[in-house]
């Protein structure tokens, strides 16, 4: 056996094992505390709850922001779940050496935003065709990598403003990069991927997946993807490029896998808590006043109304639901159930969020697979830390 089929064989072997333990624990990641009291595996593992729910705020806020660091405190409470510390642990990418610009390169670009495109370019390896930037906005990733590599770049993206931008700044810079207003969505590509060097950073849900078939079809020589936002774009249902799965995702279970970040300041996270708070505190207020037993979701709110007392909140909330509130409400008493409801939220949801990684790494595999079926030698792996973007999984594939 080569060693190219010997890759293959480990990677299908590892997108099977996972599918298994996720199809297995299912009844552990797919419940959402902030829509159950007590979801069901509460019952069935009080220890577990009873350590999570008396966790002290300071652990708490601690395995919040390092998950990975909350793994061994919960494979100690269920050891049955030591496979995810082996889920967590993904290679790193190999880097290539590579000169970088100087500032004025990139100006107009934020300085994370920069970042990444500088893990991304030292960590895609070689280029040795032209380069196709997929949803590419202003270009920056294409025109870093065509400066480079010394290869010409043909940027496609939605957004006509953005693509004059970047055609500003490629021209300032002296890069050969043209680019087209295109929706990718679309049957008819301006660009054929055939003999070209297709990239990707952060290219949301369906945008991605467009991507690796239009890849798979059109043979690209290589491609280099990072993927974001799995779920958008996606029908009820996840339909997997792999056969023979088990593991069956609806969009909420795909947007499990992204809900981590790691770039709010503190002002956001405080705000985060307060709507999280006041949206359970009416929830309890509605199920009292209706007799609802079950839960309604809540469509995004504006902001504003978080910056008015709570009974205005919730008159607000109740308004564009066209449910009348009695005036006699105790509205302290339920905005402290809805801070109570928080607080127990947050420590739940760290078993969840436990399988965030190994959900993502499913929806991973299941593109490497594919590309693998197709005739591709496949990499993926890291091309940054976490503090950076915590979507920081990369797939290479070459023929």
């Amino acid at each position: 056996m080569t060693s190219t089929q010997s890759n293959r064989e480990s990677n299908r072997d590892r997108l099977a094992q996972l599918d298994t333990f996720l199809s297995n624990t299912r009844s552990l990641w797919q419940p959402q505390p902030f829509k159950q009291v007590r979801p069901a595996w509460c019952d069935l593992y009080p220890q577990l709850t009873e350590a999570l729910l008396t966790l002290d705020d300071e652990p708490l806020q601690f395995y919040s922001d390092n998950p990975e660091s909350f793994l061994p405190w919960l494979v100690e409470q269920l050891p049955e779940l030591t496979p995810l510390l082996g889920w967590h642990e993904l290679p790193v990418k190999q880097t290539s050496a590579i000169e970088l610009p100087g500032n004025r390169f990139f100006d107009g670009m934020g300085g994370r935003k920069r970042s990444q495109i500088e893990a991304f370019t030292c960590h895609s390896g070689q280029i040795e065709h032209s380069v196709v930037e997929w949803c590419g906005g202003k270009g920056h990733l294409g025109r870093l990598l065509g400066h480079s590599w010394q290869k010409p770049v043909t940027t496609l993206e939605w957004d006509g403003a953005l693509c004059e931008a970047g055609c500003v700044a490629a021209e300032k810079a002296g890069i050969d990069q043209v680019f087209h207003v295109t929706d990718v969505l679309q049957p008819d590509l301006p660009v054929a991927l055939t003999h070209q060097h297709a990239v990707a950073l952060h290219a949301c849900g369906e945008l991605h997946r467009t991507l690796v078939r239009h890849s798979i079809e059109q043979t690209a020589v290589a491609l280099d993807i990072v993927p974001c936002c799995y779920g958008l774009g996606c029908d009820d249902i996840y339909q997997p490029f792999t056969e023979g799965l088990s593991l069956q995702l609806q969009k909420d279970d795909m947007r499990l896998a992204v809900t981590e970040t790691v770039t709010a300041g503190q002002r956001e996270v405080v705000q985060r808590n307060k709507e999280m708070a006041w949206k359970l505190g009416y929830i309890e207020l509605r199920k009292q006043q209706t007799g609802e037993a079950g839960y309604r979701n809540i469509k995004p709110i504006r902001k504003a109304w978080l910056q008015q007392s709570f009974r205005e909140f919730c008159q607000q909330l109740a308004q564009r639901e066209e449910l009348m509130l009695t005036d006699d409400a105790d509205w302290d008493r339920f905005e402290q159930l809805g801070w109570q409801r928080q607080d127990e939220v947050m420590r739940l949801l760290l078993l969840r969020h436990s399988f965030r990684r190994p959900l993502e790494l499913w929806l991973v595999l299941d593109m490497v697979c594919a590309l693998e079926a197709a005739g591709y030698q496949v990499e993926y792996g890291t091309f940054c830390e976490r503090q950076m973007t915590p979507r920081n999984i990369m797939i290479s594939a070459r023929r």
